[in-house]
């Protein structure tokens, strides 16, 4: 089974070894046909604290590493 990729922007990186990235989905509506924008944030482990508010990051599903850590920062 493949993992999932998301892709998205760092709006939080207070917490150690944690980052909370926002990502943004756009689709069509199934009926009004008008394109919607969706976000959601998930919380991602930055091992090395790498990565600062802003940046523009690639996450991926890897084993729980906490309640809700549940993703991991691609290099």
């Amino acid at each position: 089974m493949t993992k999932k990729i998301l892709k998205g922007t760092v709006k939080s990186a207070k917490n150690n070894k944690t980052i909370v990235v926002e990502v943004t989905r756009r689709f069509k509506h199934p009926f009004y046909e008008k394109v919607i924008k969706r976000t959601k944030k998930y919380h991602a482990h930055d091992e090395k604290n790498k990565f600062k508010e802003g940046e523009e990051v690639k996450i991926i599903e890897s084993k729980p590493f906490s309640k809700k850590k549940t993703w991991q920062v691609m290099e």
